[in-house]
C-alpha cells in the first residue's frame, strides 16, 4: 500500500509540474514561480501535504541543484570571465552597490542578525540567468546590442556566487573563529584552483571526456559533476558550488554538447528543486512579510534597472537599449533560492525563508512583464 501511495503521489507531482510548465509557456514566463507556489500548496502547512514522496523529492531536489549549477558552469569559461571583468567590471561593482548593499541594509533595518542580513543581500543580488535567457528568447532579443552587456553582468554575478556561497555555508555552521577562517581559506583555494585548472588543463580535459556518443558523453560529464560536488561537500563547501566549478573547467564542444543534452533533465530536476524549497515554507508565514517583500522587491528592481541602464549607456547605446538592459536584469531566481534554502537549513531567522520566497516570486513574475512593457514603449518614452 505504501509503495502504491508513493507512486501515486510522485506521479501526481510530476503531472502537476508538466501542467505548470505548459501554463508558463503559454503565458510567456518562467515556470519557476509556479513551481514555488505548488511547493507551498503541497508542503508544510499546505492544502494537501505529501505523505510518502517528500523524501524522494528531497533527493531529487539535491540532484536538481547539482545539475542546475553544473549546467550554469558549462556556459562560462575563464577567458569569458577575464573579458567580462575587464569590460564590465565597473558595471559589476555598480550592480553590487545598488542591489547587494541595499539588501543587506534592508535586512538590518528589519532586525535581522548581520549574517541573515548578508544572506538577504545575496537573495537580492543575483539575477536569474535562466529567466533572462527565456525572456530574450521569447522576445527575440538575443541579437540586440544590449544582450552581451546583460549576459556579461550575469556572468560576473554567477561567478561571484562561487566565492560567496562557500563562505556563507561555512559561516552558517557556527563553528569557532579558527575553524571558520580555515574553512574560508580552503574554499578560496578550491575556487582559485578550479579556475587555474580550467585555464591550464580545461581544453585537454574537454578533449578527453568528449565522445561522439551522446550517451557516453552525458553519463561521463554528469559523473564528473556528481563526483566533484560530493568531494566539495566533504571539504565543507556547497555541493552545488562544487558542481558549478566543475562545469567551468570544461570548454569547447564537450561543454557545448553537454549543456544542450543536459537542458531537459536540468529543467525537470530544477523544477523539483524549486518545488522542494516551497515545501519547506509554511504558506501562513508569507502574509506577515508580504509588505516587506514588496518594498524590498521594488528597491531591488529599481537597483537592477539602474544597473542595466547605466551599463548600456556606458557602452554608448540608445534609450531603448538602455531600458531593455535594465528590465532584463530585474528577475531573481536560481541562486536566490539556493541562498534562501541554505538559510532555512542553517536555522536562520524563521521569516527569512518566506521573505526570500516572496521576493523571488515578485521579481520572477514582474520581470518578464516589465520587459514586455519596455519593448512596446515608444523609443523616446520613459519606462513604465
Amino acid at each position: 500500500m505504501g509503495g502504491s501511495l508513493f507512486l501515486i503521489e510522485l506521479g501526481s507531482v510530476v503531472i502537476l509540474l508538466a501542467i505548470l510548465a505548459r501554463v508558463a509557456q503559454r503565458a510567456g514566463f518562467s515556470p519557476m514561480p509556479l513551481y514555488l507556489i505548488a511547493g507551498l500548496a503541497f508542503g508544510e502547512g499546505g492544502l494537501v501535504p505529501l505523505v510518502t514522496a517528500e523524501g524522494f523529492i528531497e533527493l531529487g531536489a539535491q540532484f536538481g541543484l547539482v545539475l542546475l549549477l553544473f549546467s550554469l558552469g558549462l556556459q562560462f569559461s575563464v577567458d569569458e570571465f577575464t573579458v567580462s571583468l575587464k569590460t564590465n567590471g565597473s558595471a559589476g561593482a555598480v550592480d553590487a552597490l545598488l542591489t547587494f548593499v541595499p539588501g543587506v541594509l534592508g535586512g538590518l533595518l528589519l532586525g535581522f542578525e548581520p549574517l541573515d542580513a548578508v544572506l538577504l543581500g545575496g537573495v537580492a543580488y543575483n539575477t536569474s540567468s535562466s529567466v533572462v535567457a527565456r525572456i530574450m528568447d521569447e522576445l527575440g532579443w538575443f541579437g540586440n546590442r544590449e544582450s552581451p552587456t546583460v549576459m556579461a553582468i550575469t556572468v560576473l554575478e554567477d561567478l561571484a556566487m562561487a566565492a560567496y556561497l562557500p563562505i556563507i555555508t561555512i559561516l552558517l555552521t557556527g563553528d569557532g573563529v579558527a575553524a571558520i577562517v580555515t574553512s574560508v581559506a580552503l574554499a578560496i583555494i578550491v575556487v582559485l584552483g578550479a579556475l587555474a585548472v580550467a585555464t591550464r588543463f580545461g581544453p585537454g580535459l574537454s578533449r578527453v571526456v568528449f565522445s561522439r556518443s551522446d550517451e557516453a558523453l552525458l553519463l561521463g560529464m554528469i559523473g564528473v559533476g556528481l563526483l566533484v560536488a560530493g568531494g566539495a561537500q566533504r571539504l565543507g563547501i556547497s555541493a552545488g558550488i562544487g558542481a558549478f566549478l566543475a562545469g567551468i573547467v570544461f570548454s569547447g564542444p564537450a561543454a557545448d554538447r553537454t549543456h544542450y543534452l543536459l537542458r531537459p533533465m536540468r529543467d525537470v530536476f530544477a523544477g523539483v528543486f524549486f518545488l522542494f524549497f516551497g515545501f519547506q515554507i509554511d504558506p501562513a508565514a508569507i502574509p506577515p512579510v508580504a509588505v516587506q517583500a514588496l518594498v524590498l522587491s521594488a528597491v531591488g528592481i529599481a537597483g537592477k534597472y539602474a544597473t542595466g541602464h547605466w551599463a548600456a549607456r556606458r557602452q554608448g547605446m540608445g534609450p531603448r537599449a538602455r531600458r531593455r538592459a535594465g528590465a532584463l536584469l530585474t528577475p531573481r531566481g536560481e541562486f536566490s533560492i539556493v541562498i534562501a534554502g541554505l538559510a532555512v537549513a542553517g536555522g536562520s531567522d524563521p521569516s527569512l525563508g518566506p521573505l526570500a520566497a516572496s521576493y523571488v516570486l515578485v521579481t520572477a513574475v514582474s520581470g518578464p512583464i516589465f520587459a514586455r512593457v519596455i519593448d512596446r514603449a515608444p523609443a523616446g518614452a520613459p519606462p513604465s
